[in-house]
């Protein structure tokens, strides 16, 4: 049975990750939520049809000690299993007004920390554990607005720090696949993966996509990767992604 993880599931792209994946009692869950506290009656509502392989844990990607006590966590849930897919999704875009002419210094530290430094420090804590299988996939989520060649064809430049931040997401896959390649061996596969911009609170009005089109092409891709693949950039369609 694969085991699934995925950083951020409580609304947006993650539930619907958690969706999909949730069809198949063949697959085992991590479902990770910044804090049960919070609603999660959509969650429970989408893994339903899965329940007794799914487990909601907490996992704050912008606090390092939280990820960290995920990682404990995990390891206790899991009993021996690894993680076969690692999907680094938590993200966030708090200030899509700012230009490269008026950003705040915190506002980017604190998209920097969450968008960057979270699936760092959670693939970093994983592989701690020793919870990472050695053919895992791991798919760290960025954006067209990632993309250097993609943002210079865009009039005007939008979201300056997402797309940085996001940049920085590109760069740290990058890193990565080569260090984790070293650690667990010739058979693991990182990547970064644009969805695309998609009907979601995230996406914004203008949004194109509906959400069970960019996971399910996502998926498609995820699962069908191979060693080859490491250290690529794609979008949700399965096309390499100029950085």
């Amino acid at each position: 049975m694969p085991v699934w993880c995925l950083t951020g599931a409580n609304r947006g792209l993650g539930l619907e990750f958690v969706r999909q994946l949730s069809q198949s009692h063949d697959n085992i869950l991590l479902a990770c939520v910044r804090s049960t506290s919070s609603d999660l009656t959509d969650l429970n509502k989408v893994y339903e049809p899965n329940k007794a392989n799914t487990h909601v844990l907490t996992c704050d990607t912008g606090d390092l000690s939280s990820i960290k006590n995920f990682a404990t966590e995990a390891k206790k849930v899991l009993n021996g299993k690894k993680i076969d897919y690692l999907l680094n999704n938590a993200g966030i875009n708090s200030k899509p007004e700012q230009t490269s002419l008026t950003i705040g210094p915190e506002d980017l530290d604190e998209q920097i920390r969450v968008n960057v430094l979270g699936p760092a420090k959670t693939v970093e804590y994983l592989m701690d554990e020793s919870l990472l299988a050695p053919n895992a996939r791991i798919m760290n989520m960025t954006s067209g607005l990632g993309s250097v060649t993609r943002s210079l064809q865009i009039t005007p430049r939008k979201c300056a720090t997402y797309s940085i931040s996001k940049a920085g997401v590109n760069s740290l896959t990058a890193q990565q696949s080569g260090d984790l390649r070293e650690k667990l061996g010739k058979e693991c596969v990182v990547i970064c993966m644009d969805p695309g911009w998609v009907k979601t609170r995230m996406g914004g009005e203008g949004a194109i996509l509906e959400p069970e089109e960019s996971i399910g092409g996502m998926l498609k891709c995820i699962n069908g990767l191979k060693t080859e693949d490491n250290g690529k950039f794609y979008t949700y369609t399965g096309e390499e992604v100029p950085w």
